[in-house]
Parts: C-alpha cells; structure tokens; sequence
C-alpha cells in the first residue's frame, strides 16, 4: 500500500512538473509573435493598481453582480421582516411587502438616496422585473396546481354563492368608488371603462394561498368551515383570475367590441387545454405517477406546457399568469404526481424568486406622493370600501347559506385577506398604465392593511363567540399529568412515545400523551401536507396500538417550528414536553463555524439572546437552546444511542440541585420496574438533605430497586437520567449511549 501511495505521489508531481515547465516555454515563445507594441499600457504613468481598481469597479458595476446584490439584499431584508411579522402573529407575506416598501422609494430611496441609486440603478431594474416575472409564472402554476376540483365539484353550491357574492358586491362597490376619482386620481387619457374595471377587480380579489395557510395555521383546515373557506376562496380564484384576464383584453382593446376578438382567442384556449391537452397530461400523469420512473424528459414537458401555455396567453392579450395558472389546474390528478412537480418549484420560486417581485412592487410604492391629508383621507376612504365590500359582502352570503354568525364573520375576515395576488393585479394595471402611482400606492397600503387585519380579526371573533367552559368536577380522580411529544423524524415520534409510555401510569387513565408535529413550510400544499401527515404519524400510530396507550396527533404547517414547539407547550396546560436533541449542521469544521457565526448574525433571535447577554456556549444546538430558554414547563431532551429498552437506568447527581430527577426515577421505577443506580461522584447525597431525603422516600416507596455507588461504567446502562444543568458541565458524558436529559 505503501509502495502504491509513493507511486502515485511521484507520477503526480512528475505530471505537475514537465506540463508546467512546457506552459512556461510555450508562453515565453508566444511573446516572440507579438506585433502589438503595447500590450499592457503601463507606459502610460498609471500604476497597476489603477488597472486593478478599475477592473474592479466594472466587475462591481456589471449587471450580473448587481442583480446578485440585489438578490441577497431582498432576501436578507425578506426574511428579517417575515420574522418581525412571526413575532405579531401575522403571515409572513406582510414582511415581505414591507420589505420591499422599505427598500423601494418610500424609505431608502428617500432618506438614502445613495445607497438606493447604487442597489437598485435605473437600469438594473428591467432585469429584476423580468425575474420577479418568471417567480410568479412559477407561483402561480403551484397555484393551479393546489387547486383541489374534486372539492369544487362537492362543495360547490355553497362556496359559488359565497364566492361569487364576495366579488360581484365589492367589484360593484369598487366601479362606484372609481365613478369619483375618475377625474382626479386616473390617467390621463384612459378611458373611463378601463379605471372602473381595474378599480373593481382590485377590490374584489381574495389571497388564495394566505388563506390557506392561516386556515391550516389555525387548525380548522379539517372541518366544515376550513374546507367551505378554502373552497370559497378557490372558486374565488378561478372567477377572479377569468375575470381579470377579461379586464385586460378590455383594456388592451379599449372597449368591449373590440376585445371581442381577444375574449374569442381566449375562450379558444381554454377549449385547447381543456379538451386537448389536459387528457393528454393526463394519460402521461397515469403512466408516470411514481417519482422513481417519472424521467427528465418528462418533467421537461410539463414544464414546456407551463412556458408554453404562459407564452399563448401573453401573445393573446391576457397575461402570462393567467396561462400559469390555467397549466396548473390541467395538471395529471395525481397527488404523488403534483407533489413531486410542486416539490421541483415551490422552494425556489417561494425563497429566491417571490421576495424579487415584492420589492420590485416595493420600488413602485412611492408613499411619499400621499403629501396632503386629502390623499391620506381618499387612501382611507378606498380601504374602507375594500373592507366593507368583501368582509361584509361574503358574511352576509355566508349567513344566508345557512352558516351561524360565527362562521359567517369568519370567513368575511379570511375572504377579505388579499396579499400576493392583490398586488399581482395592482402591478397589472401600472404596466398597462391604467393606475396612476398615487392611486397605486393607496392600493397597496389598502392589500396590506387588510392583509394586517385578517388575524386580529379572527382572534376578535374568536373571543366574541367563545363558549364558557363548564369545569365538572370528577371524585376520586386525580389530575391528568399531561405530556407533550415534539418530533421531526416519525422514528424518534416512535422512541418518545415509548419513553412517555414508561413514565406513565398503567394502572388508570391518569397521563394523557399528545404528539407534535410541525411541516416546515411556505405555501399551503394539499397534496404535499396529507400524505406528509400520514407518513409522519404512521409510526407513532403503530406503536400506541402496540402499548394500548392513547395518543393525540398535532399537526400544522409552521414558517418557525421552534416558536411553535414553545407556543403549543405553554399554552397547552403540559407538564413535560418530551423531545430528540438535535446536532447543529455548523458543528464538526472550521468553515461550519465561521458560517454557523455569520449565520447567526442574520438570526434575529440569537442577536436578542446575544445582547440581553445569555449564555450562548452550552452544549445544546440552537433549536434546542431556544425552545429551552422559553418553554415554561418542564422539558426532557432524549439524545438517542440505540435506546431498546430501559431496564438499566444510572442517574448521575453532581450537586443539590439535582433534587428533582428522583422524582422522574421513581416514575420508572412504578410504571417500568426500572433499575436505577445513583452516581454520587461528588458526595452530593451526604452533603445535601433535599438529596438525602429524596432518596429515602424513593427507597420507602419501592426498596430494592434503587443502588448508591461513587464509581459507576456507564456503558453497561441503558438510559442516563441527568438534570440539563449537569449536562452542561459534564461534557464527557456526551460519549455514553442514551441520554434522557431534564429541565425542570
């Protein structure tokens, strides 16, 4: 092996040697074909450090690096502003709106205009506009695609009244509010129709994806409401999407006659994709619906549909959305086919692409032009007609339907939520020259106010229609000791059910288990979710039959698992949350830490722990040193290391504030028939009565199964029960095979 290694060391450096010597004979060579007497103009008394910087300045300048800049710069300021929104309660997509006002004229451009023009230059902003264009194509192709027809078809009597109300009553009401700022706030020589359309179509339009996702943030997803409000807000998208594509080819045209031809050209394609093509997909969807046999070349074409159908209905006068959209809707009614076709676009258009399009609506917001009380008191008057026109026009539909006046005003609040799609239609009108930039900008502040609105909204709700709770007291039992299992992978859900199952009572129904799991995710995905859910809870499921312990499944999308985890803990009246430490993926190199630190710097909450001067160095990762710090119950951390059953448990005590794990080991102890052995390296047990008389107590209630030692070979245990605070010190207990580490 040696010999071998020695080989290859000298072919190596005898290739390396004899190639460079003959480049370097080859170049000196070269010099003699010259005819240029000034290759490098050094003559000219400039030094080569001028050359440098100037090269280095054009690099800077050129267009590539600049629209990466400015990539970096809005996702960065994106994902700070989506935090700031987490914090109140609100979607995410308001920080990115907010994002892009911040950067765009309305705050940078205005108080750093230098900083502005060298971020975003006039001529920088084509190539941004035409990528934030490509982001939504994708967006709303994933749109079509989460549109669930099966649902319409079901659903569909209640939902086309409700939806179709909540658009004809605020469109009506929005082509009256055009009939007065038609003569001061329109473009001049835009026609009346023109103003009155788009004015009417921005106050009739729903936010499809943020509704749904506050749907399944709020846990109503699964019941009558949560599939009538995704159903509404689905017939929504299909009627308003038609809708505006009709209002474009009016625009374009400049009367209804004339747009008869586009309206003509459009019905046509439609026809197409859904007599023609759509049949096609789908017998190519039936023929590849796995993930292991679906080729490169068959992704290829369905995305060469998507570009294609995008391109007929930008040429047709009709907007390269709405064909996006329409190429989502005919895709294969396959969920493993859709997931997989969502999975190759939902990241990269949600993270990178969606963000570019925000502030460059950001860029077109000038909230300064609002300079006199008269603008603000119209931009007022305008959300109030918004509110009034789809909050109240879909309540009062609901209520008519049948629906209580709880759920009514529920999904008036949810149905009055706009966001993205709002702002797609507002950036429609500006290209087109039908919105001024005043009127532009009232109509953004109007999508982010009742954006803004919708959570408080239904939290009012909520508190105004809560039924009291009526405490029936229940004799001779005590009270439920309540556990809360927290889990990525369904393995570990597996192994803390297991643990939870062994600290638990097995003589009555005294311990109720509920098992948490969050779907990291940007953007409300059915088919992507329901399958995600059955696949996380499967075994965990299996294993409650298995111990015939009762197990209640959590499960909800979430945009910040960590706060979550926390949130569902204290709220949740537990008395332990149960969960699998995690290892950071910065730890193990040199480069993992520099880019775990600078990570950090652009992670607002590790900032706030840093300057409130908490100890950051404890050997935790940092989900686990978040949820930690915040939870208000107690928290059991499993480090797993093969863990198969727990006879054997060692229980290290180093001081006396490790009182409190004889209570955990008594548990054990009645419920498992554990062994357990306390590790009294340090002589805590004579020096502390807490200790002292924690141990009597346990050795009263069950002898014989608890041992004192001061030398104890951890290897041969099964479990080590240690307090968080001796887990810290005690690094080298990082080495021995499962760990159940507790928090008080």
């Amino acid at each position: 092996m040696k010999i071998k290694r020695f080989r290859n060391l000298l072919f190596y450096l005898a290739t390396i040697s004899v190639f460079s010597v003959l480049m370097v004979w080859i170049i000196n060579s070269g010099k003699n074909l010259e005819t240029i007497t000034n290759v490098f103009p050094s003559e000219s008394g400039r030094s080569q450090w001028d050359f440098f910087s100037d090269s280095f300045s054009q690099n800077i300048g050129h267009p590539l690096a600049v629209l990466l800049l400015q990539i970096v710069t809005i996702i960065l300021t994106a994902r700070i502003f989506s935090w700031l929104c987490r914090l109140i309660n609100q979607p995410t997509v308001i920080g990115e709106i907010i994002a892009g006002i911040v950067l765009g004229p309305s705050l940078v451009g205005n108080y750093f205009p230098e900083i502005s023009a060298a971020l975003f230059p006039a001529h920088s902003l084509g190539n941004l506009q035409f990528l934030s264009q490509i982001g939504l194509i994708l967006f709303m192709f994933v749109v079509g695609m989460e549109l669930d027809l099966k649902v319409l078809r079901n659903k569909a009597h209640e939902a086309v009244v409700v939806s179709h109300a909540s658009i004809i009553i605020p469109f009506a009401l929005g082509m009256g509010l055009a009939y007065f700022t038609y003569r001061s706030f329109a473009p001049e020589g835009v026609r009346f129709l023109s103003f009155g359309l788009f004015m009417g179509i921005s106050m009739s339009i729903t936010a499809f994806p943020v509704l749904a996702r506050m749907v399944q943030e709020r846990g109503i997803h699964k019941t009558h409401l949560g599939t009538l409000v995704i159903t509404c807000a689905a017939v929504d998208d299909i009627t308003a999407w038609s809708a505006l594509a009709a209002v474009i080819a009016i625009v374009k045209a400049g009367s209804l006659i004339s747009a008869l031809p586009t309206v003509a050209m459009a019905l046509a394609y439609v026809f197409i994709m859904l007599k023609i093509i759509r049949p096609f997909l789908k017998r190519i969807g039936d023929l590849h619906a796995s993930r292991e046999i679906l080729s490169k070349p068959v992704v290829a074409l369905f995305f060469l549909i998507l570009l294609l159908s995008s391109y007929a209905t930008e040429i047709i006068g009709i907007h390269a959305l709405f064909g996006a959209f329409m190429a989502g809707t005919i895709m294969p009614d396959n969920q493993k086919f859709k997931q997989f076709l969502i999975e190759k676009v939902e990241d990269i258009a949600l993270i990178i692409l969606l963000p570019l399009f925000f502030v460059f609506t950001g860029l077109r917001t000038q909230i300064g032009l609002l300079n006199d009380p008269y603008l603000w008191m119209v931009c007022g008057f305008i959300i109030l007609v918004a509110v009034a026109g789809k909050f109240a026009g879909s309540t009062i539909a609901a209520r008519f339907v049948g629906q209580d006046w709880k759920n009514s005003l529920t999904i008036g609040a949810l149905m009055n939520t706009r966001g993205l799609v709002e702002l797609v239609a507002l950036n429609i009108g500006y290209e087109l020259g039908v919105l001024t930039p005043e009127i532009f900008t009232m109509l953004v502040l109007m999508a982010l106010v009742t954006t803004l609105m919708t959570a408080p909204s239904l939290d009012l709700i909520d508190k105004i229609f809560a039924r009291k709770k009526v405490l029936i007291p229940q004799k001779g039992r005590l009270d439920k000791y309540r556990i809360l299992l927290s889990f990525g992978k369904p393995e570990m859900g597996r192994l803390l059910l297991r643990l939870a199952n062994e600290i638990s009572s097995r003589s009555d129904n005294s311990t109720s288990i509920s098992a948490l799991h969050l779907f990291p995710g940007n953007l409300f995905n059915k088919f992507k979710i329901d399958n995600y859910e059955q696949e996380s809870f499967a075994p965990i499921n299996k294993e409650s039959r298995k111990l015939n312990q009762r197990v209640t499944n959590l499960f909800r999308v979430s945009e910040n698992i960590d706060d979550d985890i926390v949130e569902e803990a204290n709220r949740g009246n537990y008395d332990l949350l149960l969960m699998g430490i995690g290892h950071s993926i910065f730890e193990g190199s040199a480069l993992g830490k520099v880019l775990g630190y600078a990570a950090n710097l652009v992670n607002p909450d590790w900032v706030l722990a840093k300057l409130s001067s908490k100890n950051l160095s404890d050997p935790f990762d940092e989900r686990t040193r978040k949820i930690l710090t915040k939870t208000k119950i107690s928290v059991g951390i499993l480090l797993n290391n093969g863990l198969k059953s727990i006879n054997k448990i060692a229980l290290p005590v180093f001081s006396a504030n490790d009182a409190y794990m004889f209570e955990y080991a008594r548990k054990f102890i009645i419920n498992s028939g554990s062994q357990v052995t306390v590790w009294d390296a340090l002589q805590a047990t004579d020096n502390s009565p807490a200790i002292k008389k924690a141990i009597l107590n346990l050795e009263q209630g069950a002898p014989g199964f608890i041992t004192i030692t001061h030398n104890i070979d951890l290897v041969h245990y099964d479990l080590i029960l240690i307090s968080s605070d001796s887990w810290k010190k005690q690094e080298f207990l990082q080495k021995i095979p499962s760990v159940l580490i507790l928090r008080k």
